[in-house]
């Protein structure tokens, strides 16, 4: 199993977050966008308890507005702007889903939406982009042309950037979803979600150790797409120029400010093959009858590797029960017509 921890994880998970956004930034979030969001269900599956022996606590964000948990932190972002901050539009470089998060959230504040998006990004992300009232730019499937033609845009327009991930706003939307989680869950051992710029993941660390501080929190990624593995590994920022990854929402690279965070927070990055996404895929569509999309399902497959459970070193439950896990189910927009199995 592809996997970095970081020691001392008892001493570092008992100390409060000492950065932004702090746990009353995250608190506030989720009083602005409670009205506009959908609290999402927690589902459980017996068949996929037995097959990961383990307690597990599906936070099913795939049922959220706009089809994924992007709409927490472009909410959170947008709704906390002024008339004049938001008047000339707001920007965004997205390979889908925070595209049209940004693109309805900026609907709801009666202003344009340019968002910029990769030429290979999935038809089904385009069309929700285009059906929320977002003007969609195209560039090259690179971090690079995504950067230079959302700067492009912003200078012709004059509107707003909103990052997917690097902004305190977005985080603190994301968190809200683990905030959630605990809420309703309580004594979770640990949380998984995907990661891919790293605004989830950081969020998921603050949200769920706010409530809890000994949850161990892993971000899960894709053998090719491991930037974030690489960067905790070495101690150093790693870029991502581009990937060919099924999992098309987790393409892009860490920030210098949610590096820092996951550097402080999070207790490990596992690392899925292909074949691993698409089979958690296909399997959570087929055992739990809802959909969800590869990046999505990136968070559980770990789970599902035979001994997957030793590797993670998880401390015994006082009740002895099997370790309660919780699982950020990110997205659910897939495009059907091009199903992976």
């Amino acid at each position: 199993m592809g996997i970095v921890t970081f020691p001392p994880t008892e001493k570092r998970l008992q100390q409060p977050f000492t950065g932004v956004p702090d746990w009353a930034t995250i608190v506030a979030a989720h009083a602005r966008i409670a009205p506009r969001i959908h609290r999402t269900p927690v589902l459980t599956s017996a068949s996929l308890d037995a097959l990961a022996g383990a307690q597990l606590f599906f936070k099913c964000d795939n049922f959220q507005k706009t089809g994924s948990f992007k709409i927490r932190g472009a909410s959170n972002a947008i709704l906390s702007m002024s008339d004049e901050q938001v008047s000339r539009g707001i920007v965004t470089p997205s390979s889908g889903n925070h595209g049209a998060a940004v693109a309805c959230a900026a609907a709801w504040r009666s202003v344009p939406a340019y968002i910029v998006m990769p030429r290979n990004a999935p038809k089904v992300k385009c069309a929700a982009v285009q059906a929320y009232g977002g003007r969609i730019t195209f560039c090259e499937p690179t971090i690079s042309a995504r950067a230079e033609a959302a700067a492009r845009v912003q200078a012709e327009t004059g509107a707003v950037l909103v990052h997917p991930y690097d902004d305190d706003r977005i985080i603190a939307g994301q968190a809200t979803a683990a905030k959630e989680l605990l809420e309703d869950m309580g004594d979770l051992d640990a949380v998984f979600a995907p990661v891919s710029g790293g605004g989830l993941l950081s969020g998921t660390c603050l949200g769920a150790q706010g409530r809890r501080p000994q949850v161990r929190v892993f971000g899960c990624e894709p053998e090719r797409a491991d930037d974030a593995y690489r960067s905790l590994t070495t101690g150093t920022l790693q870029t991502l120029e581009s990937s060919d990854t099924i999992a098309d929402g987790l393409r892009a690279s860490l920030s210098a400010r949610t590096f820092a965070i996951l550097r402080e927070r999070v207790t490990g990055i596992l690392l899925v093959s292909e074949a691993e996404i698409v089979a958690a895929t296909r399997l959570v569509w087929e055992r739990m009858k809802i959909i969800i999309e590869p990046s999505c399902a990136v968070a559980v497959a770990p789970l599902l590797r035979k001994g997957a459970l030793e590797g993670l070193n998880l401390p015994p439950r006082s009740d002895a029960r099997p370790p309660k896990l919780g699982i950020i189910l990110s997205g659910g927009n897939l495009d059907l017509s091009s199903l992976p199995f």
